[in-house]
């Protein structure tokens, strides 16, 4: 699919979300083997796909919006758990799709200050964009299997699983498609590969492939962020006059804004702040539809990068192909848990041909 991005209101349960785009690939659940790496997911705890040594930024609700924003981008992190010392609990994530929502909400023009980025304090923010509807953050044990830990962060519409040790409190890491992704590949390696793993993307047709979110380059950077909010992608393949692609911006890109304090004059073109990237973002990486899912997973792990832009020979966009996708593909599929059935049903242990943990 399309990645939704992280909001406020996504890292909690239940939240509803259009499900037109996707492509299920149920038919790998009927591919012989498939259960493989289903398998390995389940013997496996979020605790072994902690490494050894990792970053981990944590807020205080009563911080300032914009100090957070900055020490994100000095942290190179692009969430946090939130702490409120009041309930002396951690109550939400901050991510970069929250500073994007922001922008979008008070964004009138480059002459006006945008007040609530300057002067808002989390807690703010959050009480006024989620208005009350405030629910329990998802969250995990390090003792619970990482085919919960996919599960999760599937049927919930997140990208951060907080992993929180059950005894002191403490977040011990931030778990992501890509980290467990990435896990799979390594350690899963001696295993046997399944047979869909030589099938292509055409034949398998994982991911999104009809009303693929796109932005012009000459659009201005307020155009790209409303399509990030009113679509909830993570990332746009931007496309020339010809209708090719020639570059993505994503949601990591938005907080560059923040970086060079360039969030007051949205009116510039995508073209322009792509041309001005600071850091070493991620490009636009592609994909065709010959390719096998082995391949395309290598790919995916290989760069670090979250999505693949799917286009045909003449470089149009004809899909897109999301970590998310490819953990649905190999670990959910298999248990007979699609996308849509996952929004109604409660425990997946409890689905077919999806044992314990």
């Amino acid at each position: 699919m399309q990645e939704a991005g992280d909001e406020p209101g996504e890292q909690f349960a239940d939240q509803k979300c259009d499900r037109f785009e996707k492509v299920l690939p149920d038919n790998i659940a009927l591919q012989p083997d498939a259960d493989i790496y289903m398998n390995f997911m389940k013997e496996h705890q979020c605790y072994d796909a902690i490494p050894t040594s990792s970053k981990l930024v944590v807020f205080d609700t009563t911080l300032q919006v914009k100090k957070a924003f900055l020490a994100m981008v000095a942290n190179g992190v692009r969430a946090a758990p939130l702490w409120n010392s009041k309930e002396q609990c951690f109550v939400g994530m901050l991510t970069i799709t929250d500073f994007i929502n922001i922008l979008h909400k008070y964004y009138t023009s480059p002459m006006v200050q945008i007040y609530q980025l300057e002067e808002h304090k989390i807690e703010t923010w959050r009480e006024s964009y989620l208005q009350g509807s405030l629910k329990k953050l998802v969250s995990i044990s390090p003792n619970d299997s990482l085919f919960d830990a996919v599960y999760s962060l599937i049927k919930n519409k997140i990208h951060r699983l907080p992993v929180i040790d059950p005894v002191t409190g403490n977040v011990l890491y931030i778990l992501t498609h890509k980290r467990i992704l990435k896990y799979l590949h390594l350690f899963a390696s001696k295993l046997s590969k399944p047979a869909f793993m030589k099938k292509t993307l055409g034949e398998l047709r994982i991911g999104t492939y009809r009303q693929v979110a796109l932005v012009e380059e000459t659009s201005t950077v307020f155009q790209a962020l409303t399509i990030f909010v009113s679509r909830r992608v993570s990332a746009l393949p931007v496309v020339n006059e010809l209708g090719k692609v020639v570059n993505l911006y994503s949601r990591f890109d938005a907080i560059n804004l923040a970086a060079q304090k360039a969030y007051n004059n949205l009116d510039v073109s995508v073209k322009e702040v792509l041309e001005q990237r600071w850091h070493c973002f991620e490009n636009v990486l592609k994909c065709y539809a010959h390719e096998t899912l082995e391949v395309i997973i290598d790919r995916l792990v290989e760069h670090e990068v979250h999505r693949l832009v799917l286009v045909d020979e003449e470089d149009v966009v004809r899909g897109i192909v999301s970590l998310s996708d490819m953990l649905q593909a190999l670990v959910l599929s298999p248990a007979g848990l699609n996308e849509l059935s996952l929004h109604h049903t409660g425990d997946p242990a409890q689905a077919t041909g999806a044992g314990g943990p």
